[in-house]
């Protein structure tokens, strides 16, 4: 009889377990698809690329403000920023998220949506190395074997752009860079959310990154105002679709999934991303784009199985 009444506990607790993890994977995936049609709202802005993802943080951060005072006091266990290490951290994943959404931005000035896509996506590398540094996680020689794939598919793309020429490339160089950051704040979210919750992070990180943006574009001498209203209605739809619906769900399921899982999770991006561009912009994938991005997406399948 006692062992029935403390089995019992122990197996709607992992009923429990089973669901939210469910629950976090559709939140990936459809967190995911959202931030996927950024490529596309900054190809339709009328804005440079800096002002055009300033205002993907500036018009969410209301949302997000308002969100995290609705969730403060359902919050449980996790509690408010305080003191300078809380708000440093945030800002620091704040800054890693404005330099990712930079470089993304100006890539997309350069290269196509679909290679932007595949290479940006490339941050399951990066999180996995960084996780081994930082997290002491292991991989194995699948994970260097899936990482050489990975690299010779992102070869194969830049070779593709660089026949179309140099901007095209530069593009691709940046979709790397964006990569390359994008897994440094996959790694502050998961450090994040062990004390804050979704709204918090999304808030403070948004404030920070703006405002970095912003800085960024006045050095520039952006405009920073839209002349129509589908000017406006790219950069609402990148900032509620991509930024608020996107970045959040995304957040969300880092609460419940690893994050090098997670990253890998989000390869669903490029593949609607190339679709959407292809459906909205006109850019029908090429053969080397297929094949490569083909060869990218099998790599970092094979490089996450080596991750132990």
């Amino acid at each position: 009889m006692v062992s029935l009444e403390r089995a019992a506990p122990a197996k709607a607790g992992r009923a429990g377990a089973l669901r939210a993890s469910r629950l976090a994977l559709l939140a990936l995936f459809v967190g995911g698809v959202a931030v996927a049609s950024s490529g596309i709202f900054i190809k339709l802005s009328e804005l440079p690329p800096t002002a055009t993802v300033f205002h993907r943080l500036f018009l969410s951060a209301p949302f997000l403000w308002l969100w995290s005072r609705w969730e403060r006091p359902r919050s449980g266990l996790f509690r408010p920023p305080q003191g300078l290490r809380d708000y440093g951290e945030l800002a620091a994943a704040g800054a890693l998220f404005a330099i990712n959404a930079a470089a993304w931005s100006w890539c997309m000035k350069y290269t196509t949506v679909a290679n932007g896509s595949l290479i940006a996506n490339m941050s399951p590398i990066f999180v996995s190395l960084g996780a081994w540094v930082f997290l002491r996680e292991r991989f194995s020689r699948a994970f260097l074997l899936g990482m050489l794939l990975a690299l010779l598919g992102a070869a194969a793309l830049m070779g593709g752009s660089a026949s179309m020429g140099g901007e095209h490339l530069t593009g691709d160089f940046l979709a790397l860079t964006a990569a390359l950051f994008w897994g440094g704040y996959l790694l502050m979210l998961q450090r994040l959310r062990r004390r804050f919750t979704t709204a918090t992070i999304m808030t403070w990180t948004s404030i920070s990154a703006a405002a970095m943006l912003l800085a960024a574009s006045a050095a520039n001498g952006e405009r920073l105002i839209p002349a129509t209203a589908e000017g406006w209605g790219a950069i609402l739809g990148l900032a509620l679709v991509a930024q608020v619906a996107g970045q959040s769900l995304i957040t969300f399921a880092l609460a419940q999934l690893p994050a090098s899982f997670s990253s890998v999770g989000l390869l669903i991006q490029p593949v609607y991303a190339a679709l959407g561009a292809w459906l909205v912009l006109g850019e029908v994938p090429e053969m080397l784009q297929a094949v490569g991005g083909g060869v990218v997406l099998g790599g970092i399948v094979i490089a996450r199985r080596g991750v132990r």
